[in-house]
């Protein structure tokens, strides 16, 4: 087969990519490969939280491109929430969009303190009370009850979303400017020009990876973006008298400050689904099984559940599922694009994509056009990344740090009245 374009990947960041180059040039034949059907990863099963969190450290863009840059890459990030709700009001795209802003709460000394040093980071980096700000424990109650909570920050840039309608949507419209997307067709390797699938060959001018987590499954790409697990649980749609109890009456995103930290969402059909990490990694970068989830994993998410939600003790769990993300060595996202060789890619979201795909999708449209915009000047921007360690070493990192983080948590919550240097020995030996 051949195309102009052809992008490996039927996820967000390969559907918003297709989606922004067929509005910038409608000559473009444009192909779009997944290997299984679109959405099926992390873009369709994740947290639901449209927010401008940051994919990667400041100081890290920084080396790049400065204060300025690191300003205007979290600016682009506030303003792809917006976006994202504008098209698919635009398109018509129903995915249980609200957007009521994300709540992080603080339920430790030590939770508390570590909240409020990275609002004071913020600060020093210009970034004000506009992009979130701390609540006090009555201000945080007025909106919702959480157990233990010794206050709380807030941000208005997020919006609660259902994903799995959320790319079916984005993937109905992108059909409908004329891409094709060849579900049940899996790529094997990808080179200047070619894409090997085991369908056949695809010829393209661009060839675009937009695989995030299963970048692993490209031949010679075992190394270059560790796939990370993530599971989350969802009760079943809980009694009136439960509601009361907990209030969340305006459905914001809730998320907590720990070091293995959690994040939950109010569904339309009044449900709590709430994440977390279970097996943060698989060894030789293994990805999960259509999304199972390990007993003991929905067991850990449900003492989270009850620990923040005491009212949900005898409410029924009903769903249980995982996906994967991708992260670099470094832990900061990256757009690039080669205009000598036709190749690009994006992601490593370190599993706050849902709005930064739309952000990489429009900025790589931009680099494959060559089109002299405010994006691609961005940081993250053709960024080098060193590949990961070879087995065992990033299995045994990746283990290593998460345990650091639990216990970490686990002192913290004994009465701790500091953040854990347990957690800082964590991030240091994996780069984070």
């Amino acid at each position: 087969m051949d195309c102009d374009v052809c992008i490996v990947g039927g996820g967000l960041t390969g559907l918003w990519t297709a989606y922004y180059l067929s509005a910038l040039d409608p000559t473009l034949d444009i192909v779009v490969l997944e290997a299984e059907f679109a959405g099926f990863g992390a873009s369709g099963r994740n947290g639901g939280w449209l927010s401008a969190e940051l994919s990667g450290s400041k100081q890290r863009y920084a080396k790049s491109h400065g204060r300025v840059g690191v300003q205007a890459l979290v600016s682009s990030m506030e303003a792809a929430v917006d976006e994202v709700v504008g098209i698919c009001r635009a398109e018509g795209v129903e995915a249980d969009i609200v957007k009521p802003g994300v709540l992080y709460v603080a339920r430790s000394a030590a939770q508390l303190t570590r909240m409020r040093e990275g609002l004071l980071d913020d600060a020093s980096w210009g970034i004000g009370a506009e992009h979130q700000h701390e609540l006090s424990v009555a201000e945080l109650g007025e909106r919702l009850q959480v157990a233990g909570a010794l206050g709380a920050k807030y941000s208005p840039h997020c919006a609660r979303v259902q994903p799995a309608k959320l790319v079916a949507g984005i993937a109905a419209a992108v059909e409908r400017r004329g891409v094709r997307i060849l579900e049940r067709t899996r790529a094997s390797a990808i080179g200047s020009g070619t894409v090997t699938t085991d369908r056949g060959t695809v010829r393209a001018v661009h060839v675009l990876r937009c695989l995030e987590g299963y970048t692993a499954g490209i031949r010679g790409q075992r190394r270059t973006w560790l796939p990370m697990n993530s599971a989350m649980i969802a009760t079943e749609p809980l009694a009136e008298s439960v509601w009361d109890a907990i209030g969340w009456r305006g459905a914001e995103l809730l998320g907590d400050n720990a070091n293995a930290y959690c994040y939950a969402q109010r569904t339309v059909d009044g449900r709590i689904a709430l994440g977390g990490r279970g097996i943060p990694y698989r060894f030789g970068s293994r990805t999960d099984d259509r999304g199972q989830t390990q007993d003991w994993t929905v067991e850990s998410l449900t003492g989270i559940l009850h620990e923040l939600f005491p009212a949900t003790r005898q409410s029924r769990i009903d769903h249980a599922w995982c996906g994967v993300l991708g992260v670099p060595r470094d832990w900061c996202a990256s757009v690039t694009y080669d205009p000598a060789t036709g190749l690009g890619w994006a992601g490593g979201y370190v599993g706050s994509g849902l709005t930064t795909t739309n952000l990489a999708g429009r900025t790589l449209a931009d680099l494959v056009l060559g089109r002299d915009t405010d994006l691609v000047g961005l940081p993250w921007v053709n960024r080098g990344v060193r590949r990961w360690e070879p087995e065992p070493l990033r299995w045994l990192g990746v283990r290593a740090m998460y345990g650091l983080y639990r216990e970490a948590d686990r002192r913290e919550g004994k009465g701790l009245d500091r953040p854990s240097r347990l957690a800082r020995l964590g991030d240091r030996l994996t780069g984070r």
